[in-house]
């Protein structure tokens, strides 16, 4: 097949044996091409105007900056950037969030290599792809209340171990307003503590520690 009718595929991702796996796929496949490779989100965003891909594989965890941060800053230049999410995070505000970003396939690293290359294809062709286990993790809270911006703020700051006071001088808000938060943030996450409120946070990708 000649060079121009290949799909042209951008990986970042910043692990080695991840890196040479999907190289190594992609080189494998008849119709695709890597045109280029980025270890972390500033790269990501750098290389992506260079390369101008088809297709991007973009993990969620980069060292500088969320892989949902560097798609928004691709797609404020490029909408129409086809970008495949590749992570091994499966929280349901995670997968949220990077759909509302624009991601077009949120896929796990543990998906087989053929049927990462078929929704490769699939997203070329204009498609957008859920697996199963994806949408089942996103039906699970569908209902659920969401947490307000200052709320998972909050929820952040009780994850790095602080108490109510500290939260409300590093928030410029009372103990009292603290207090509130918490107790709305326990009854949205059906958690019967502060701890578990975490846990639940960090297990659904709402805050990350």
């Amino acid at each position: 097949m000649s060079e121009p009718h290949r799909i042209r595929v951008f990986t970042v991702d910043d692990h080695p044996l991840l890196h040479e796996g999907v190289a190594s796929l992609i080189e494998s496949q008849p119709d695709m091409t890597l045109v280029g490779e980025a270890v972390n989100g500033r790269q990501a965003i750098q290389k992506f105007h260079q390369h101008n891909p088809d297709v991007t594989l973009m993990d969620l965890r980069l060292p500088d900056m969320s892989g949902i941060d560097a798609m928004i800053a691709i797609r404020s230049e490029h909408p129409e950037a086809r970008i495949i999410v590749l992570t091994t995070v499966a929280g349901d505000a995670e997968i949220q969030r990077a759909l509302e970003a624009g991601a077009r396939a949120y896929l796990l690293k543990s998906t087989p290599p053929r049927e990462l290359a078929d929704v490769i294809r699939q997203v070329h062709q204009g498609k957008k792809r859920i697996p199963a286990e994806i949408a089942a993790h996103l039906a699970e809270h569908y209902s659920d209340e969401t947490l307000t911006g200052r709320e998972v703020e909050v929820l952040a700051l009780v994850a790095e171990g602080n108490r109510n006071r500290d939260i409300a001088e590093k928030l410029f808000i009372s103990e009292e307003t603290v207090k509130v938060h918490v107790k709305r943030i326990m009854e949205k996450l059906g958690a019967a503590d502060r701890t578990q409120a975490v846990a639940i946070g960090v297990r659904r990708g709402i805050i990350q520690l």
